[in-house]
């Protein structure tokens, strides 16, 4: 067993070998990665995106990456491709290869295929003197100087690089595409990130979430609305027009001055001005200005018209965070 100095030293050389690979990807954005850039962006087919062993696993994460910015790409397995899957490239697609030594009898197979059947090429490749380097359209070096493992054999560092450069690349068409957070949205409508990017306050109030009193109403009437809707606090309405809001802190307030409260109405009590939102506004967006004003409710309007009240609580409970 390692002591624990040399375990940290293991990791940390680790993390800096794998680094400065990414760092030294730097010098691959050249005029040919620009060039693969506007080959993308003019094709009328999808992304293919192939690989074999680890390199198949990141071109599956690439693949992943590219469809949820918006460049609709399928991932292919080089050792499928050569028993029948080659049948997913369609005319207009474009294929993209990759493969650290550039030279897998896999990759090496398929590659005349794809030429034949009219298939732009671009190449991913740690060999740029390798056989797909000099049969791609395009090729993208993404070469490095060593593994991070001790016996340079698993690839560690090559796959990082991989990773980055498709990275590199959907960001790119992200970017040239002006693809934007409502985009991205559509394509994630599950999850956290998603419903922070669309669920709205409409989606989430409902006939209960609009407890009202008119401006006269005793303390016992606001007591009970505010009891029945549980939401902690309730509008206070004028010929339908919005003067104030009560809260449940407020009642407490009352109560600790010991004022007989028998005679009092609800405007007596209430808060004037309260802060209020459209109903159109994202549920999340509303959670963030409820944390920075330090408080739990919100009233919801629609124009001038009083919608209801929306809780914290809420919103948390709707998976925004």
């Amino acid at each position: 067993m390692k002591s624990s100095t040399e375990i940290k030293k293991i990791a940390k050389d680790t993390v800096a070998l794998e680094a400065k690979a990414i760092q030294n990807l730097e010098n691959s954005i050249n005029d040919d990665f620009v060039a693969v850039i506007e080959l993308i962006m003019k094709a009328k087919g999808r992304l293919i995106v192939a690989g074999i062993g680890k390199s198949a696993n990141i071109a599956n994460k690439m693949v992943a990456t590219f469809n949820s910015t918006g460049q609709p790409a399928v991932f292919l397995h080089a050792a499928d491709a050569i028993h029948g899957d080659l049948g997913n490239v369609q005319k207009g697609d474009i294929v993209l290869c990759i493969s650290k030594s550039g030279n897998t009898p896999e990759i090496k197979a398929i590659l005349p295929f794809i030429k034949n059947m009219g298939n732009s090429i671009i190449g991913l490749t740690g060999n740029m003197n390798s056989f797909l380097a000099k049969e791609s359209d395009f090729a993208l070096d993404v070469s490095v100087e060593k593994e991070a493992c001790p016996n340079n054999l698993a690839p560690t560092t090559s796959t990082t690089a991989q990773l980055v450069m498709g990275d590199a690349l959907a960001v790119t068409l992200l970017a040239c595409k002006n693809f934007t957070d409502k985009d991205f949205a559509r394509f994630h409508p599950g999850g956290t990130l998603g419903k922070r990017l669309y669920l709205k306050l409409s989606d989430i109030l409902n006939e209960n979430s609009n407890p009202s009193v008119n401006a006269d109403a005793t303390i016992n009437q606001v007591i009970i609305e505010i009891s029945k809707k549980r939401l902690g606090a309730t509008a206070v309405l004028e010929n339908n027009l919005l003067k104030g809001i009560i809260t449940d802190g407020d009642l407490r307030r009352m109560l600790e001055k010991g004022d007989s409260f028998s005679t009092l109405t609800a405007t007596d009590i209430m808060c004037v001005n309260p802060k209020t939102i459209d109903i159109n506004t994202l549920a999340y967006d509303a959670l963030q200005l409820m944390e920075q004003n330090n408080i739990s409710q919100m009233i919801v309007m629609d124009n001038a018209n009083y919608v209801g009240i929306v809780h914290i609580h809420e919103i948390i409970k709707e998976g925004v965070v």
